[in-house]
């Protein structure tokens, strides 16, 4: 409840709209009054002849069947006190309430009601009253629900961009804990979830306690008999909602880990249909997608009747007690119908609302699960931050340096140990098999992940030092699997930065993505298909080296970059590689060792520590584990068929 309150608060314009939710409250309760009040008036025609001048015993007027003259004149005197020779209306209402002895609040309401506003004697007075009363309360309960709904929106927008904001700031191993399906409906259920408790949270909070008790006050001036009636209700009211309050946050939580679950399955199929199609497992899918439906709709089905139990035993409850006070007023004591309507009228305003708690106290724990779950997410400190002072790196002159650097991801040393440097302008290869640590490395000097031991310092400088916007913004990478928006081919280029169309266009030439670029229907202009699919591997890739090459920065990573490019392509990007020599500082990772032959040094890995470093001449001589690959690399069939020969002894 406290994170709910958090939400609802936090924001000055959401304080704003909820004191103008809670006011169009107030207002609704006083136009349910008035419409109840308007209804009572409508319904008092006077009392009835024989209930007038019906014999009087124990100082109560009693009912009777038959009235004698005697009856009559006595009866007419008493009430007839200034001996005018005419009565009233309201003077035997004041004489009636006065004899039964409960006060006639609700008569003298009505009578002064009916001084104030003469017209209401008339047909047409009481039209015009009961209209007013309903247009009061239909204005009321629109600009009530208006605003309630306008909260939840706007809390609901403000929670998904600060989720979206905060994920932002989060380490890789975040992303890599969690998948993108409990992400994804974090962002999309859980905000609404929440705004729609919020909102219910508002009704039961404060419409509600203020209607219960406005109501319940009215109710003991009316008549405090019948109003004890309500304290042997309310308990048996309560007791269920607690009871199923309870059950119902177990299987929200239940409910939305197993949609987590469910859009996880989705997301999972979507993203390897090719796979799935190609191995025919559309079965093994379908089996994995079935049972987590089924797990939900047990589930939602254990949810509905939670939810739906509490409406019908409130219900049974009230209108009990309901009948109870209306039989009890009419033929115990002695009410006027009048009172006795307005009274089950004001006890049905005092229920409804307890009923209605029962029924969105079901959204707040709904809404209390998701908020524990949102926060879980936005409570999370981001372990990489800048440091307090951090300074903007301006640009790139001299050096980096990896200095005695140690990585491991969860319990296992990845980099061990690890020493080198780049000087500006160089071209430096890093090598070796899977597993190796290559691009961990990569992922370490923009600051995806920090060291656990060591330094990396860039100009003599720890990078930890620097802000980690202007570290990155120095920094051109492009990874070995693509990743292309669904926007046109210069806007995944340009990527949100402003570069001129000949700067799109020359950093298309450079890598080569021009030539099928130019043969789209739209050119530059035309709009991709979800993560690229309708283009090719080799031409993803090519426009993410564009991407990379129209940043211009001083630092340019590829991390197996040409790992889809055919061997054409692998050409072009060589030579692009090799007109950037001296221009730009290249780190290159690469399983393709063609791409390397011409760094300025190559340094092979092993099980994340350094164990050779030097050009490929000076490698092919010390090192064995690179002189195997490249030998591989240069194999022939031929010569791949006389091995096998030589090691089967033929």
């Amino acid at each position: 409840m406290r994170k709910l309150l958090q939400i609802a608060l936090q924001n000055r314009k959401h304080r704003i709209l909820l004191g103008i939710t809670i006011a169009a409250m107030l207002l609704l309760t006083i136009a349910s009054y008035f419409e109840f009040l308007a209804l009572g008036i409508i319904t008092q025609k006077g009392p009835d002849f024989f209930e007038v001048f019906a014999p009087i015993v124990d100082g109560k007027l009693q009912t009777a069947s038959e009235i004698t003259y005697e009856q009559l004149q006595l009866r007419w005197s008493q009430i007839d006190a200034g001996h005018t020779g005419v009565i009233t209306k309201p003077e035997v209402l004041s004489y009636i309430s006065q004899l039964n002895g409960h006060g006639g609040i609700v008569d003298k309401i009505i009578g002064g009601v009916g001084k104030v506003m003469p017209f209401t004697n008339t047909v047409w007075g009481l039209a015009i009253l009961l209209i007013f009363a309903a247009v009061f309360k239909a204005v009321t309960l629109f600009s009530h629900r208006y605003a309630t709904r306008l909260v939840a929106i706007r809390v609901s927008q403000d929670l998904r961009q600060k989720y979206f904001e905060h994920i932002q700031s989060l380490p890789m191993s975040f992303f890599q804990k969690y998948n993108m399906g409990s992400l994804s409906s974090r962002a999309v259920g859980d905000a609404a979830q929440i705004a729609e408790s919020i909102n219910a949270c508002l009704v039961n909070y404060l419409q509600t306690p203020f209607t219960a008790l406005s109501t319940l006050t009215l109710c003991f001036f009316t008549s405090w008999q019948l109003s004890l009636i309500i304290f042997f209700g309310f308990p048996l009211i309560i007791f269920p909602i607690v009871f199923l309050t309870k059950r119902v946050k177990r299987i929200s939580k239940q409910l939305q880990q197993n949609q987590e679950r469910f859009a996880s399955v989705l997301i999972d199929f979507l993203g390897g249909v090719q796979t799935v199609k190609v191995f025919a497992m559309e079965d093994f899918s379908l089996k994995k997608y079935r049972e987590q439906n089924e797990r939900m709709a047990v589930l939602e089905q254990k949810s509905a009747r939670y939810d739906l139990s509490t409406s019908p035993i409130v219900h049974v409850i009230g209108m009990g007690f309901l009948a109870t006070a209306l039989l009890y007023g009419l033929y115990v004591l002695q009410m006027s119908m009048t009172e006795v309507f307005v009274y089950c009228g004001l006890l049905y305003m005092f229920y409804m609302p307890i009923k209605k708690f029962a029924e969105e106290n079901a959204h707040i724990q709904r809404g209390i699960a998701a908020a524990e779950r949102m926060f879980e997410v936005l409570e999370l400190r981001p372990q990489i931050q800048d440091n307090d002072g951090a300074e903007e790196l301006a640009g790139f002159e001299h050096e980096i340096e990896f200095d005695n650097v140690w990585f491991r991801y969860q319990d296992a040393w990845v980099i061990k140990g690890l020493s080198f440097n780049v000087k500006k302008g160089q071209t430096v290869a890093i090598v070796g098999p899977t597993g190796a640590g290559k691009s961990t490395i990569v992922q370490l000097l923009p600051r995806l992940y920090d060291v656990e031991k060591g330094e990396i310092r860039i100009d003599g400088k720890p990078i930890t030092t620097m802000t980690q916007k202007s570290l990155r913004d120095q920094i051109a990478f492009i990874p070995q699997k693509p990743f292309l928006f669904l926007d046109t081919v210069a806007g995944n280029i340009s990527y949100g930065r402003d570069y001129t169309p000949q700067q799109i266009h020359e950093a298309a030439c450079k890598a080569h993505a021009d030539e099928f670029i130019s043969q789209l229907p739209e050119g530059y202009a035309t709009e991709l298909s979800e993560t690229g699919k309708n283009l090719s591997g080799g031409q993803q890739q090519r426009l993410a080296i564009a991407r990379a090459l129209v940043k211009n920065a001083p630092i340019l990573v590829m991390d197996e970059a040409t790992s889809s490019l055919d061997n054409v392509s692998e050409h072009h990007i060589k030579t692009a590689i090799h007109q950037l020599h001296g221009q730009v500082t290249q780190i290159i990772i690469a399983h393709r060792l063609s791409t390397i032959e011409h760094a300025d040094k190559i340094i092979f890995l092993e099980k994340g520590e350094k164990v050779s470093e030097g050009t490929k001449e000076e490698l092919l001589k010390s090192c064995v584990g690179f002189k195997n690959m490249w030998n591989l690399m240069h194999i022939t069939p031929e010569m791949d068929m006389d091995r096998d020969k030589e090691f089967q002894g033929v």
